[in-house]
Parts: structure tokens; sequence; C-alpha cells
């Protein structure tokens, strides 16, 4: 039976969180960003709802927050064609303010190109100012960045592409330790408004909930006009954070 009170109770807020490609773009526990998201928002009071989108024409109407991951080059090759067919609609999501995350091999392809250690071209579709290229080098290790606006950011990388920011972009931070964008910047991932790219597995988000705040209170913001965040223990994530920046590189 429901009660008055229940019959009553506003409807939880939907937040749809769209995780793109995690069959192939999926590598070095980036699916944990997605649940770190389904955690944190849920801790905020909403109720997240991902949707997985593996072709475009499973992409969902109105997302409200969109998280992509990392894979090998085979991988990318398989999603490309499927990623320019969304193309348009990302670019359009991304000028409107829908909040993004893109680790890896998505961060690459989010940008206009990524051109492989053998020449071979991959078209990206132009969200994020940069492009990349493939070298003989791989870049391994823990990493530390200091940023602006999320503090001390704490990640993983491994990857061989180097990548150049263009007038349009912004760094997500400066290298502390580690390698970052390329092994001379200094820089590390790329931003553009609620759009962050970067190469920082790990997962990143549990080891960095203000990032993951920052995300979801953007959807919130653009979904339901504000956001109001409670007051969680992040008690865990310091652990994980002084755990992670103890080990070597």
């Amino acid at each position: 039976m429901v009660t008055e009170s229940q019959a009553n109770a506003p409807a939880p807020r939907e937040l749809t969180i769209v995780s793109l490609f995690p069959r192939d773009m999926n590598i070095y526990g980036d699916s944990g960003n997605v649940l770190a998201l389904e955690r944190r928002a849920r801790a905020h009071g909403f109720e997240p709802r991902v949707v997985e989108v593996n072709r475009a024409a499973d992409f969902p109407e109105a997302p409200d927050l969109i998280i992509g991951g990392g894979g090998q080059d085979s991988g990318q090759d398989r999603v490309v064609a499927e990623l320019a067919e969304l193309g348009p609609r990302l670019r359009e999501l991304a000028d409107g303010g829908t909040p993004m995350l893109l680790i890896c091999g998505l961060y690459q392809l989010f940008g206009h190109r990524f051109v492989t250690n053998t020449g071979r071209e991959l078209p990206g579709i132009g969200v994020l100012d940069v492009e990349t290229r493939g070298t003989e080098e791989r870049l391994i290790g823990n990493v530390v960045l200091d940023s602006e606006e999320f503090g001390e950011v704490i990640g993983y990388e491994n990857h061989s592409g180097y990548t150049t920011l263009g007038p349009d972009a912004t760094p997500l931070g400066t290298v502390t330790l580690g390698s970052g964008n390329d092994a001379t910047s200094g820089a590390e991932g790329a931003r553009r408004d609620a759009v962050i790219g970067s190469y920082l597995h790990g997962s990143l988000l549990p080891k960095n909930p203000a990032i993951s705040d920052f995300l979801i209170g953007r959807a919130a913001e653009r979904r339901y006009g504000s956001f109001v965040p409670a007051a969680i223990d992040d008690t865990t994530a310091e652990r994980a954070r002084a755990s992670a920046k103890r080990r070597p590189r």
C-alpha cells in the first residue's frame, strides 16, 4: 500500500550517463569511472541511468553525461566509423555544455586526428582542439598533476601517443610526476568547458572525487538548473590517493 507521503514524494532526479564504446574502449580499469559516477551521483541524491553505446544507433536522445575510455589501436579502428557518425551530435552536445570525460584512446579520437606510428591517420571528431601522433616511445607510470580547478590529480598513464593542444584547448593540469601529453611540454590532458580529455587511467575518478563532482554538478545544473552537493566522506579516496603517490614511477 502506498502512503500519502510516498505518493506525494518528488520523483527521483535522474541523470543519464552514456558509457561510450565500452566493448572496445575499456582498458586499465576505465569502466571504474562509470561505477564511480553511479555511486557518486546516488550519494548526491540522483538516480543514475547508465546507457552503454557500442553503435551510433544506440545513442540516447538526451544524455546528461558522457564517459569514454581507452583501448588498443585495434579498438580505435573498430569504433572510428561509429564515432564519426556520432560526431555532429557529440559536437552539438559539447557546444551545449554537456559534461564529458574521455580517456586515452577516445581522448585522441575526440581531437582532430590520430596519426599512428606507421603513418596511418584515424580521423577524429574535433570536439577537442588537439591532435595526436604515435611514437615508438611508451610513457608508462604513475602521474600527479596540479590542476587549478581540481587541485592535485592522481592517475596512471600508459600510452605512446604524443598529443599537442591547439589554441582552443587548455591542459587538465601541469605534471609534477610523470609525462602527460608528451615527454616535454609538462601538460596533461585537455579541457574545453565541460569536456575533459586525459591519458590518466587507474581508474581516474575513484581517486579524484573533485572531478566526479564537477561532471555531476555540470550535468545537474544543465538538466535541473542547480546543484547542491551532499557532504560525502572521502576517506577511502584519500587513502587510495596517498597510496598511489607513494608508489614508484
